[in-house]
């Protein structure tokens, strides 16, 4: 499966590190080009190649990593997506003053999938700060937890093998409306929780 990350900031990059600490080939693009990864491609070797936001976004699996005011410009024009799976690893706040974004009832995941319509949109990677992402998934004798949550059962199932290929444990929250929610900052008991399965 070709794997492609849209955004290189904070998670992007975090998200990049640990698909290539896995030995994970992975794609990786932002809106100031490929020629702007240089310092993260070197950091990381061959298996990361910076990519245009097009290439990136004809990925099988397209991890979408970018400011939440700057979503409907980085995916505008990228369709049709043709089921292909978009993990959506955002919040809606607005950083650096961290003020959230008034989305009229609807969760932030229903918000994306409409901004990608023909995806299968999972959400994921997103409750972690990239710090404590990127650093070694084995804790306490355990593994650190990653919550999913889709509606499409086998894109979910593909996001959730990923997370246990990356050592991680996964715990599925159900759909992107139910579960989603819970794992949404701000408004979701789970973001920033750092939990780890035992055994």
């Amino acid at each position: 499966m070709k794997i492609a990350i849209i955004g290189a900031g904070a998670i992007g990059s975090a998200i990049a590190r640990i698909l290539i600490r896995a030995g994970i080939p992975a794609a990786i693009a932002n809106s100031r080009g490929p020629q702007s990864l240089t310092a993260l491609t070197t950091e990381l070797g061959p298996r990361l190649q910076a990519v245009d936001v097009a290439e990136a976004a004809r990925a099988e699996l397209v991890f979408l990593a970018v400011p939440w005011s700057k979503i409907p410009a980085a995916v505008a024009g990228l369709g049709p997506w043709e089921g292909r799976i978009v993990v959506d690893a955002n919040n809606p706040i607005e950083a650096p003053a961290f003020q959230p974004i008034d989305l009229g009832g609807q969760a932030s995941s229903s918000v994306i999938q409409q901004l990608v319509p023909g995806a299968h949109v999972v959400k994921a990677f997103n409750h972690l700060q990239a710090g404590l992402l990127s650093s070694d998934p084995a804790a306490q004798g355990g593994k650190r937890v990653l919550f999913v949550s889709g509606d499409d059962a086998a894109a979910k199932g593909a996001v959730m093998a990923l997370v246990r290929q990356l050592g991680f444990a996964d715990i599925d929250l159900g759909t992107l409306d139910g579960g989603g929610r819970l794992a949404q900052f701000p408004g979701g008991p789970l973001p920033t929780l750092n939990l780890v399965r035992l055994g």
